[in-house]
């Protein structure tokens, strides 16, 4: 079979071809790393390839399926991990001068996870520093590009991820997201991102195991494979007090089923957000289909404000007390977004912080009384298409001026906010040809609802076989 092929088949059916000896987890591994070779230094989706360990645990994969061992659920099948998750003895970075040189001593827990699944992993994908950023670049590897122009971004802050994925450099993904990292680059490159209810998947290590709005998410081509990694890396720990309990569902088996009956809304503005005009038509084409699912589609929004100064004024500490020692010594090698929200920070008092996490609990309970009436809100996932690299963010959006880095994506943020589960889907191109996301936002831990959801769209309107130029 052609390396391209095995590249871009969907991890679900890779497993079922190593247990039935028709492709092995050689095979595999070695065709996604001469694709790696050949593909990466066009887009600069992974910052640390670990190939030689890859293949020794592939060599290892295939001695057990030779032997007819107990065959984990991801067994043979390789993945990337984003360059914010430990990798134990793979470097880890941050994206920050400050951890150029960092190698932890520790798996985060979804390494841990994927790994015990037979996951094989292949390296660390790039971010910006510390997450900061909708594009993805940094001062030690450079820009990431999006595989389907490639002097387009492909979102941030898990750009690598998205990246690689969409040209073929692996089946599955790891990202994270805090104010849309994982659904944001998904949508710009065209490929599926998952974000679940918080505390749904482990969060280890972590400085903070309390007040959480930061999760990691599964990202892959289709919604099945996306499904099948939620279900390996899901699951409660103690290590994190917000992890959930076992609800007893298979997510492997989440995205099975449709949506008929479901009350669905719409709506391509919040009542706030300036959106671009193709992403709009996308986004009302894709509501209109929805409804032939047997779903009640309306055009409505749950009414809140704009909750970008409120994300700011709870994130920016979280951000100065992760890494606001840095800043001293190495503001001048540091982004200068990073930088702005860090001296954001300064002067916050305990009382101003306790201030904003009221507002969130407001923020709360009006999004909670709109989703008493609604199953699912569709959104697009961001306001435009990808922009040029070397941009930060777009200044205009729609005719009308913007100063916010944050000013793109009004989608995402809300429900980083309420913790509820998210998904990017690709809903379509624009005229230019650049990818354009879907966001269907569930109920309070419906993470299966979503999923599901989310595969009943892509039967409507498939993508995975759909290959960018580069």
């Amino acid at each position: 079979m052609p390396d391209e092929e095995i590249c871009y088949m969907p991890a679900a059916e890779l497993v079922e071809a190593i247990r039935a000896r028709r492709l092995s987890p050689v095979e595999v591994t070695t065709a996604v790393l001469r694709r790696i070779e050949q593909v990466n230094p066009k887009i600069n989706a992974y910052c640390t390839l670990a190939a030689d360990a890859a293949l020794a645990d592939a060599r290892a994969a295939e001695s057990a399926v030779m032997r007819g061992g107990v065959l984990g659920p991801l067994h043979g099948v390789p993945i990337s991990f984003k360059d914010l998750t430990l990798t134990a003895g793979i470097r880890t970075t941050f994206g920050s001068k400050v951890f150029e040189h960092h190698v932890p001593q520790e798996d985060a827990v979804v390494v841990e996870r994927a790994r015990r699944a037979g996951a094989i992993v292949l390296g660390k994908t790039n971010t910006p520093e510390f997450g900061c950023n909708g594009a993805t670049e940094n001062r030690i590897f450079g820009h990431t590009r999006n595989p389907w122009k490639l002097d387009r971004i492909p979102g941030g802050s898990s750009g690598g991820a998205a990246a690689a994925l969409a040209a073929g450099l692996g089946p599955l993904a790891e990202g994270s997201d805090l104010a849309g990292s994982v659904r944001l680059p998904a949508g710009c490159c065209g490929v599926v991102g998952f974000k679940p209810s918080l505390g749904r998947i482990p969060l280890y290590p972590s400085l903070n195991g309390f007040t959480g709005f930061f999760v990691h998410g599964s990202m892959a081509r289709t919604v099945g494979d996306v499904s099948l990694l939620f279900s390996v890396m899901s699951g409660p720990d103690d290590r994190d007090p917000q992890s959930l309990p076992a609800t007893g569902e298979d997510f492997a088996r989440a995205a099975e089923g449709g949506i008929s009956g479901l009350r669905v809304a719409w709506t391509a503005d919040l009542g706030y957000a300036a959106v671009e005009p193709e992403v709009r038509r996308l986004i009302e084409a894709a509501a209109k289909s929805i409804a032939s699912l047997g779903c009640v589609v309306e055009e409505a929004h749950p009414g809140f404000e704009d909750p970008e100064q409120l994300f700011l004024d709870l994130t920016a500490p979280f951000r100065a007390a992760a890494c606001g020692q840095y800043l001293a010594s190495f503001k001048d090698q540091m982004d200068p977004i990073l930088v702005k929200r860090l001296q954001m920070a300064e002067g916050v008092t305990a009382v101003d912080y306790e201030k904003a996490s009221h507002r969130r609990t407001a923020f709360w309970q009006i999004v909670r009384r709109f989703f008493e009436r609604y199953d699912l809100l569709l959104t697009p996932t961001a306001a435009v298409a990808p922009f040029a690299v070397g941009i930060d963010f777009p200044t205009e959006i729609a005719g009308r001026r913007v100063q916010s880095p944050l000013a793109w994506l009004p989608f995402t943020i809300p429900f980083n906010l309420t913790g509820q589960p998210a998904i990017s889907v690709p809903c379509g191109f624009t005229r230019d040809g650049l990818p354009v996301g879907l966001q269907i936002v569930g109920r309070r831990f419906a993470d299966a609802t979503v999923l599901r959801a989310a595969a009943a769209w892509e039967m409507v309107a498939p993508w995975a076989h759909l290959r960018p130029p580069v």
